[in-house]
């Protein structure tokens, strides 16, 4: 999978400290590992393959993925060949997105959103160096990669990363911007750190983020952070349209009034 669209965790699961931790269950994690091993996964992978990508010796590979073919979390690829994550996944989909509290606060309020803007509208939810899509709103412009939720972003390029970086302290929002890869995505993208610090405190000035093709080619788009009472950033509004329609500046006038005042609905009803 194209990187653009799948931004890793600050901490990989095959990373995690388990000797430290009593309470830890191995054999669970390396189940989690396995899963994992799909994130990048241009298709089905074989044994050796998700043995390599989990970071496990193939023998253990193999009963892994034998118990959790059994229980519906993996299955065969087309002909037989390698393996597939299984759709009993998305029933754990399901309940991360209809138990969230910001996401049912947040569907309604981006559903009229949209029908105002007419551009397409995103929510995101906030995990650190990445922000992960759990609402997808398209517009006019409809393309694969941008209906399915799921699909992470980096915080450092992103109108929502830095609308929600903005909420943070300078210094921690640095030490983020720091322990991320920083990837040229277009010519435009901005990796220096000082200027991504410029960009944040510019957000932080101006109530919202504005990229303009620094993540897609022909893209302006508008973030507005959502946060708990206390200023913990939770989530983030995205407002995307194409520069063959608009100049950023009319973006800017036409979607941050409506995209400040959908996140101030959201964080009044939390």
């Amino acid at each position: 999978m194209n990187k653009r669209f799948r931004a890793d965790p600050t901490q990989p699961i095959d990373s995690l400290p388990y000797e430290d931790d009593s309470l830890f269950v191995r054999a669970a994690g390396r189940a989690m590992q396995v899963l994992s091993a799909f994130h990048h996964a241009p298709g089905p992978l074989s044994l050796s393959e998700i043995a390599l990508h989990a970071g496990i010796d193939r023998s253990a590979a193999q009963r892994l993925v034998h118990t959790l073919s059994k229980l519906g979390y993996l299955r065969r690829g087309p002909g037989d060949h390698g393996y597939l994550p299984g759709i009993r996944l998305l029933d754990h989909t399901l309940d991360v997105l209809r138990l969230d509290p910001v996401v049912q606060k947040a569907t309604p309020v981006l559903l009229e959103l949209r029908k105002t803007v007419r551009e397409r509208v995103d929510f995101s939810l906030y995990d650190e160096t990445r922000l992960v899509y759990a609402l997808r709103m398209q517009s006019k412009r409809e393309t694969f990669h941008a209906t399915l939720v799921g699909h992470s972003v980096p915080t450092y390029c992103t109108s929502g990363g830095r609308a929600l970086l903005s909420l943070l302290s300078d210094e921690a929002a640095r030490d983020i911007v720091m322990r991320t890869p920083l990837h040229k995505y277009t010519a435009k993208t901005v990796v220096e750190p000082d200027a991504i610090m410029e960009r944040i405190q510019k957000a932080r000035t101006d109530g919202y983020a504005l990229v303009v093709e620094e993540f897609l080619h022909g893209e302006v788009a508008l973030g507005v952070a959502i946060s708990r009472g206390d200023g913990i950033p939770l989530g983030a509004i995205h407002v995307a349209g194409s520069l063959s329609e608009w100049t950023p500046e009319d973006f800017v006038k036409r979607a941050s009034p409506l995209a400040m005042e959908a996140a101030r609905a959201i964080m009044g009803s939390l």
